[in-house]
């Protein structure tokens, strides 16, 4: 946060812990709507509240679309009744679906029930589709154009019914059954000829089915360069649209996950400071007690070699550097294998290529580290204990390089989250097995 940004937070905070409401008004009323959020995101759920009902109506329906769904569902709490009716009314169809999941399920039903006619007919559609998918995250606030339309005409339609659409840089070109035929930008309508007919200008449509995996059709348009695409049901009519920014949204929160559950924890869901202290133990202690749990593997395998420690006492100083190594190897095969599936440049039937990839990797990185572990060893420990070392490292290196580059893509196959395997349990299984090659070498060449 920046020096200003800092002052005024402390200025804010002040005047609300001096329950000054006029002066934090005027503190807030010269801020852009991002900064406002940035402020709320600092402060605990009463204050945010009070903070929220300080902003004019407009102001207060910018900032509410800018927090996350978390975040909304919180502040709805704290507000009044007639607050929440008229934030709930003016949202979006798709940012409404995604607050109806935050929230429990009566007061969800309740502000369902209290919507005009018309919202509710545009938020059914989009509540009809999986959490999971695409068409959760549509919106049903369109223009569509016909084929046998002229430009000229289709310009007056967008100006008469474009002012509550979601997007009208793209446009949908459909039959008289709503299926999709073509998409026609509006630099084209603006710039052809009035005369010349839609269905000659409109170029052959890329579109995503509304039960497609949202991370993947998200991923798709965000590469493709598209401002947006039509989002059509299983016959290909037209049911909404996806636009850059709810698709730069739904990567942004994939990538929040992925980064969370690599580090062995799970997403907030909220900012930091906005976050409860038991959300946060919430979201890290199961994997912890998992991890803990898993981790009696390596206590097993140790103990299985006591015997072996107990002859050569050596052997334990290597420990944390052969683990060590063989969880990092295996966490960087994991990581760019993850990201490759994410991004789609691996799919499930590439799981021997990316195998065979990854022991050769692993091969080269082993055998670098181990000439490594041989010369050091041999010059310290002797020529017996630096082969132990140096043969070990090439092992384990490929080894957890194979199982790290295999795992999330088996993962992905049952349908799990591949970052779930990146680190946790891949860093937990490279532990053993590397103690396993370990003891097993040391038997094997010192002759134990």
């Amino acid at each position: 946060m920046r020096e200003w940004e800092q002052e005024l937070a402390d200025s804010v905070n002040t005047a609300l812990r001096a329950r000054q409401l006029t002066r934090v008004r005027e503190l807030l009323i010269d801020h852009d709507a991002d900064q406002v959020v940035r402020l709320l995101e600092r402060e605990d759920a009463a204050d945010r509240a009070v903070m929220y009902r300080l902003l004019d109506r407009d102001r207060a329906l910018d900032v509410f679309e800018l927090l996350n769904a978390g975040m909304r569902a919180e502040l709805f709490q704290g507000l009044r009744d007639e607050d929440v009716t008229h934030v709930f009314e003016q949202l979006d169809p798709d940012d409404r679906a995604q607050l109806v999941d935050e929230l429990p399920a009566g007061v969800a039903q309740k502000l369902m029930s209290g919507l005009s006619a018309r919202e509710r007919e545009l938020t059914a559609p989009v509540l009809g589709y999986s959490k999971g998918s695409i068409g959760r995250h549509m919106s049903t606030e369109y223009v569509r154009l016909l084929p046998h339309l002229t430009l000229g005409d289709a310009l007056s339609h967008v100006r008469h019914r474009g002012r509550s659409a979601e997007t009208v840089y793209l446009l949908p070109v459909t039959d008289e059954q709503r299926r999709v035929r073509g998409v026609v930008g509006l630099r084209e309508l603006i710039l052809g000829s009035p005369d010349v007919l839609v269905s000659e200008v409109m170029v052959e449509p890329k579109f995503a089915h509304a039960t497609d995996h949202a991370e993947l059709a998200a991923r798709e348009m965000v590469d493709a360069g598209l401002l947006a695409v039509p989002v059509a049901d299983s016959e290909d009519r037209l049911v909404g649209v996806l636009t850059v920014d709810d698709a730069s949204r739904i990567l942004e929160q994939a990538e929040d996950e992925d980064a969370a559950r690599q580090g062995a924890s799970e997403p907030l869901g909220r900012p930091y400071l906005a976050t409860p202290v038991l959300g946060i133990v919430r979201s890290r202690v199961v994997w912890l007690l998992v991890l803990a749990v898993s981790a009696l593997l390596t206590v097993q395998v140790l103990g299985a070699f006591e015997a072996t420690l107990e002859q050569v006492t050596t052997l334990a100083l290597f420990i944390p550097l052969l683990t060590g190594t063989a969880g990092n190897t295996g966490s960087q095969a994991a990581t760019t294998v993850t990201r490759a599936l994410a991004l789609g440049e691996v799919t499930k039937r590439d799981i021997l290529v990316v195998a065979w990839r990854e022991v050769r990797v692993g091969l080269i990185l082993g055998s670098l580290l181990g000439a490594l572990g041989l010369t050091l060893g041999t010059a310290v420990f002797g020529i017996g204990l630096g082969a132990v070392i140096g043969l070990t490292l090439v092992a384990i290196c490929t080894l957890a390089a194979t199982v790290g580059g295999a795992m999330p893509i088996l993962a992905r196959a049952v349908r799990a989250d591949p970052a779930v395997f990146s680190t946790p349990f891949i860093s937990t299984f490279c532990d053993a097995t590397s103690l396993i090659i370990y003891f097993v070498m040391a038997t094997w060449i010192l002759q134990l």
